[in-house]
């Protein structure tokens, strides 16, 4: 397994070791050892997944409390998946990180409690996994938009997105009230 460091410390990018044959190939998604190692020392508790198609967008969503440590990867199409620190105090608040994630490139993104999360689909379809380190809250859920232009994230193939209703009216990071954001340096 090689860990890739982004342009946000505690966000990483993880391409699995994979065996691959005539009969197909065969890679460890997720080894509690392997990981803690690497500095991904989280119990998950939740697996979710999602089915969409080209040009959705799913974000900019965050849970506080309880905020959820994501490892994201795409098991079948392609997706931009992109992570925002929004960790009052943090000295990369607003920033923003992203990958491109394949069910052919195998790379998986772990995404830390207190960073936005969000993804658009580049392929015909993608299914999408999540392990996650708490349960949903719908209660504590909110977003952020996805073009907002303090954060500025470069979204490809963006003219058009298809997004929720929720998604569409999320407010700007500027508008949301600073005691609602996660703390830097508090888990």
């Amino acid at each position: 397994m090689k860990i890739i460091t982004t342009e946000l410390p505690d966000v990483v990018l993880i391409e699995p070791k994979v065996f691959g044959d005539a009969r197909g190939w065969f890679y460890e998604s997720w080894q509690r050892q392997r990981y803690a190692e690497a500095g991904i020392d989280e119990d998950f508790v939740q697996d979710n997944q999602s089915f969409s198609s080209r040009g959705i967008l799913r974000g900019l969503h965050i849970q506080h409390p309880f905020g959820q440590g994501k490892l994201v990867q795409v098991i079948q199409g392609e997706v931009f998946d992109v992570a925002v620190d929004v960790r009052r105090g943090s000295p990369h608040f607003g920033r923003w990180t992203g990958a491109y994630l394949s069910g052919d490139n195998k790379r998986q993104l772990w995404v830390p409690k207190g960073f936005l999360h969000g993804f658009i689909v580049l392929s015909e379809t993608s299914l999408f996994s999540y392990k996650c380190t708490d349960q949903y809250h719908p209660e504590t859920e909110f977003g952020v938009r996805w073009d907002d232009p303090e954060i500025g994230i470069d979204w490809p193939n963006t003219d058009a997105p298809l997004l929720s209703v929720k998604d569409r009216q999320a407010p700007m990071l500027r508008d949301i009230p600073r005691s609602q954001l996660p703390l830097y340096g508090h888990r």
